[in-house]
């Protein structure tokens, strides 16, 4: 088998927003959420399904989620892969618009059912050690959750780092394969989940058609671009600091440590001055 990475645009979306597999989805929200016997999600409907974004000039970088339960619950679950300037304002402001956008005015705010946003994250951004985090409203002084409708959960994978060998609990086994899938080989063979495994079914690349293939590649292409960019930009505004440093007599070590340059970089640049 070979897989893809989940973290890439399109094959999140195939992954967990495929009506056809709706499986793959209730069994990552009951895993996340921890809901077990009679509060468990046994149905979905996925309210932005999958489908192939345009190669040519289209809008390829949707990367969140929504599904509602049989209870009318709405869920968002997002992928970012770079920690963003303004991250918990829009995240904020997303899982608001839809829990308030249930409901039209003049109707009663009784109509108004529980918002659950769920963040996949490349990166660190919480104080919390573990990789999963949640987030309610909360009183400070008592803790009391008076304010139950709007629920934040945060998975960094950064902090994950438990091998195959040492996975205990279903949350455990869906983010490991969100974050090692790539580099593995087969399906481990303590995957009993059904929808978890048919999640590692769908990811690999023998079941994906040309046009799918093409869509992964463009977006993983973009992506190399964008951090190509992002390098370059940084490099240069290490390079106007040093010019800067060089003029005011310091010397090479002082400006590779402020700077991160390598020394070669350095005396290169003090050749052109």
């Amino acid at each position: 088998m070979k897989f893809i990475d989940i973290k890439n645009d399109v094959a999140f979306r195939k992954i967990f927003g495929n009506e056809n597999k709706k499986e793959v989805l209730i069994s990552f929200l009951n895993a996340v959420l921890f809901l077990e016997k009679d509060k468990k999600i046994i149905g979905v409907d996925i309210l932005n399904p999958y489908q192939l974004p345009t190669l040519k000039g289209g809008k390829v970088t949707i990367v969140d989620i929504k599904a509602k339960d049989q209870n009318n619950k709405s869920y968002i679950v997002e992928m970012q892969v770079a920690d963003a300037e303004g991250f918990d304002k829009r995240v904020l402001y997303y899982a608001s618009k839809s829990y308030s956008s249930q409901i039209d005015r003049g109707d009663l705010y009784e109509k108004l059912n529980p918002t659950f946003f769920i963040g996949i994250l490349d990166f660190e951004i919480t104080q919390n050690t573990d990789y999963i985090s949640r987030h309610k409203i909360v009183d400070i002084d008592t803790g009391e959750n008076f304010i139950k409708d709007i629920e934040f959960n945060f998975i960094e994978l950064p902090k994950f780092n438990k091998k195959e060998n040492e996975l205990t609990t279903i949350i455990e086994q869906w983010v490991y394969f969100i974050k090692n899938v790539e580099n593995l080989k087969i399906i481990p063979k303590s995957v009993k989940d059904k929808g978890l495994k048919t999640a590692y079914e769908e990811a690999d690349k023998h079941n994906w058609t040309k046009e799918e293939l093409d869509a992964y590649d463009y977006v993983l292409m973009r992506e190399q671009d964008a951090r190509g960019r992002l390098t370059a930009a940084e490099t240069k505004v290490q390079k106007n600091i040093a010019k800067k440093l060089i003029k005011g007599g310091l010397s090479d070590e002082d400006i590779a440590e402020y700077t991160s340059l390598t020394i070669e970089q350095i005396e290169k640049l003090r050749s052109e001055q």
